[in-house]
């Protein structure tokens, strides 16, 4: 089959709809369950391409969790901490596979922006994988293959209709890739650049080391870019994604909204935080939700007239701004790439307040001496890639 119907584009206006192979070989994919929309394809096959390369360059299992062309997370497939999974709502499921530990890592670095998901896996599909899918909320997954039992856990999803594709691992695309704008054709080579540890040796700043852990993490940070909607920065630590600023015009924006969301990832990990108190009946999702509030400048929403009973047992003590910057002081060994250079040194400074220790970057700015001289100031060790990572 080298065509697939879609029952609209990226809305329901946009008719006819339809996934096809040009050159007339058979479309790489089988759909399982379901009936994928023209986005869910969109980050289907990003996400593949993501967690692809990501398992070839650190060895391991990984995953993402895709929304809107963009990643929320991504990770690879190392242990759980007790306060991972804590965080993550998985300190129930008993022991999981390393590809679990990738998805729960990929879908709890940003719960909320990962709700409604489209998940991609790089390797086959197990039952410790489904039944934490299970119970997401989600639109989709795309794997290599499925267990038999994984396969008949996630057919049940959304009352049968969960979408599941089935890609073939061996594809390799076309090099030359083609799309249209306002009926006009573009036409460039693939972005078929392989991003692994060699990118890392020209290291710029007087900290010249980085450690094999704090590599796979840059490593991590950059293939994320590379499917990111630029203007984009990704911060990670301990083998996953933590925060990713996607689709900014400026880079320190991106900077700024990849440590925000870096600095939640962390607030959520304090004690304060882990000892909130729900009601029995409050969902994960809206868990997350009042944790966010509660962890932000909108705590009052959910501790002022009463709203509180509506979701704590106990009415929780307010988390001050003193004690989150008290907490966030202690985020150490964060790693930080970027899709371009940075042309200011205030994107370190920013960064540096998120426990950044290690950075990645193309170069080539003319304020490089600049942005060299406050990673000197922090002690940040700085490679130049020479490679920028646009994605659109």
């Amino acid at each position: 089959m080298n065509e697939l119907e879609l029952k609209y584009g990226c809305n329901p206006n946009q008719k006819p709809s339809r996934i096809f192979m040009e050159n007339n070989t058979d479309l790489p994919i089988e759909v399982l369950n379901g009936r994928p929309g023209y986005i869910n394809f969109m980050d289907a096959f990003n996400g593949w391409q993501l967690v692809k390369e990501l398992k070839a360059a650190t060895g391991m299992p990984a995953a993402t969790s895709f929304k809107h062309v963009s990643p929320a997370g991504a990770a690879i497939g190392l242990p759980l901490s007790d306060t991972l999974k804590k965080i993550y709502w998985v300190d129930d499921l008993g022991e999981l596979s390393p590809l679990a530990s990738a998805y729960a890592r990929a879908r709890g670095a940003d719960r909320m922006s990962s709700y409604g998901d489209f998940i991609s896996l790089s390797d086959v599909c197990d039952t410790s994988t489904a039944k934490m899918i299970q119970r997401e909320v989600s639109d989709g997954v795309i794997a290599p293959g499925y267990e038999p039992e994984a396969l008949e856990i996630l057919k049940s999803k959304r009352k049968g209709t969960y979408n599941i594709i089935k890609i073939d691992p061996d594809y390799v695309p076309e090099p030359i890739e083609h799309k249209q704008v306002f009926g006009i054709t573009f036409e460039q080579g693939r972005n078929s650049v392989v991003i692994d540890n060699d990118m890392l040796a020209n290291v710029v700043t007087e900290n010249k080391n980085i450690p094999d852990n704090a590599k796979n993490d840059l490593l991590i940070s950059l293939i994320t870019l590379k499917y990111t909607q630029s203007n984009s920065v990704a911060y990670a630590c301990g083998g996953q994604a933590i925060g990713i600023g996607a689709g900014q015009q400026s880079r320190i924006h991106c900077t700024r909204l990849a440590g925000t969301k870096a600095d939640n990832w962390y607030l959520r990990q304090c004690p304060k935080v882990i000892e909130l108190q729900f009601i029995d009946s409050i969902k994960r999702a809206d868990r997350d939700n009042a944790i966010d509030l509660y962890i932000g400048e909108d705590y009052m929403d959910v501790l002022a007239d009463g709203a509180w009973q509506n979701i704590f047992k106990v009415k929780p003590e307010v988390f001050t701004r003193e004690e989150k910057r008290e907490w966030l002081n202690t985020m150490k060994g964060v790693s930080l790439g970027s899709d371009a250079f940075f042309p200011f040194g205030d994107n370190i400074e920013r960064a540096h307040k998120s426990g950044v220790e290690y950075i990645a970057q193309p170069g080539g700015s003319i304020r490089d001496d600049n942005v060299i001289e406050t990673c000197n100031k922090y002690g940040i060790a700085m490679a130049f890639t020479g490679l920028r990572l646009f994605h659109h």
